[in-house]
């Protein structure tokens, strides 16, 4: 079943709101609707697995590990109508002009990804894809210090807040991250 017009879908947030969750929840939906779905992701995530997409609260699905944009293009078959990308923040700037080709061509492209970094931060390509997608779905999960709307997330080393000059990309779960409100989140400088 093809698409009469492309969509660009966006589901951004902090760690712990629920973007892969949601990410599944649509895929299992175009599943249900007879939809050919492939569902990529970053080859340096394999926190919960290589060839598997998984939400912290263990759901999880089949995906293809890709070293970059070109690999996803590459990897992409003629008959697939929806492609789901997790992590899109560690994607090359070229998965921009990547998604754009595909909603042009009437796929219906979904991304999820952190739009900010530990610091606060606009996250790799986060930006772009957000200006230019269709539709875009900002979660929020809860802080851990006082209950209110997580929009950040916390880097924790060795229990203590990251630095701001610490690396952007670390690979990590709950031993490394937590969400937190504006009030509660702290970059150390």
């Amino acid at each position: 079943m093809s698409h009469d017009v492309g969509q660009l879908e966006i589901i951004c947030g902090s760690m712990f709101c629920g973007k892969t969750e949601e990410l599944i929840r649509r895929v299992r939906r175009a599943l249900i609707a007879r939809q050919t779905v492939q569902v990529f992701k970053p080859s340096i995530d394999d926190r919960f697995g290589v060839e598997s997409v998984t939400s912290h609260t263990g759901q999880t699905i089949m995906a293809l590990p890709v070293a970059d944009s070109t690999a996803l293009l590459t990897n992409l078959n003629s008959d697939t109508t929806v492609i789901a990308i997790d992590e899109a923040q560690f994607f090359d700037p070229g998965i921009v002009a990547i998604a754009n080709e595909l909603v042009a061509r009437g796929l219906r492209v979904i991304a999820a990804g952190l739009d900010m970094d530990f610091r606060g931060q606009p996250f790799g390509v986060m930006p772009q894809l957000l200006a230019v997608a269709d539709e875009v779905t900002k979660l929020h999960a809860i802080c851990v210090v006082c209950g209110e709307q997580a929009y950040l997330t916390q880097r924790l080393v060795n229990g203590e807040p990251a630095r701001y000059d610490d690396p952007i990309v670390l690979i990590g779960a709950s031993e490394r991250y937590e969400a937190r409100c504006r009030t509660h989140h702290v970059v150390s400088r």
